[in-house]
């Protein structure tokens, strides 16, 4: 897929408030500081399409961009920021499970773990979530190139070994790198192929 235009179209908190259209949505979520925003520009070809910051946890609304103007990339905020309060993080994960689970043109959801570390219980958790609400989604891998492709092929095998103990048959997966533009091909790829087929 080759991607032509990449516009933004609306934030809000509010999953009533997202595009009235019937256009698939294809929606990124992850902890804070995976590297979301640059995997989203990197995707779009687009330096500045989505908000990146060193400040974890900066994104705190569902953004719609339209894409080629046949589907939307939507940027979910970050989960398992630590810093926030009770109130703001019970906040967050109304917005996050409110569109999550409400939106019917929600397509396919990619969960973005960094390639860097041993799996997380939150992710491991929110994935469980996933699969027990039926929503469909795929794993990114992000960071790819922040470590040698040794240690990377181990740590998403053994990320994949974990996954098998909770799943019988385990989602897609991808692995990427934002500088590099690694995965981001495959990914454009699968998400093509999911819209020949709606």
């Amino acid at each position: 897929m080759e991607i032509k235009s990449a516009e933004f179209v609306i934030s809000n908190t509010d999953v009533s408030k997202c595009p009235a259209t019937t256009l698939p949505e294809y929606a990124f979520i992850g902890r804070s500081n995976v590297g979301k925003s640059s995997l989203i520009n990197m995707l779009a070809n687009h330096k500045k399409l989505a908000k990146t910051s060193s400040t974890p946890g900066k994104t705190l609304l569902i953004n719609h961009f339209l894409i080629n103007k046949q589907w939307y990339l939507v940027d979910l905020p970050g989960y398992g920021f630590a810093k926030r309060g009770k109130e703001e993080r019970e906040k967050l994960k109304k917005i996050i499970s409110s569109y999550v689970l409400r939106r019917e043109q929600l397509t396919n959801l990619f969960v973005l773990v960094d390639s860097r570390h041993e799996p997380q219980k939150i992710d491991l958790e929110f994935i469980e979530w996933l699969g027990v609400n039926g929503v469909p989604f795929s794993i990114v891998f992000t960071k790819a190139d922040k470590q040698g492709s040794k240690k990377l092929n181990s740590n998403v095998a053994h990320y994949l070994d974990v996954l098998k103990e909770q799943w019988e048959e385990l989602p897609p997966y991808f692995v990427t790198s934002s500088s590099e533009k690694t995965g981001r091909t495959e990914l454009l790829d699968y998400i093509e192929k999911i819209n020949q087929s709606l």
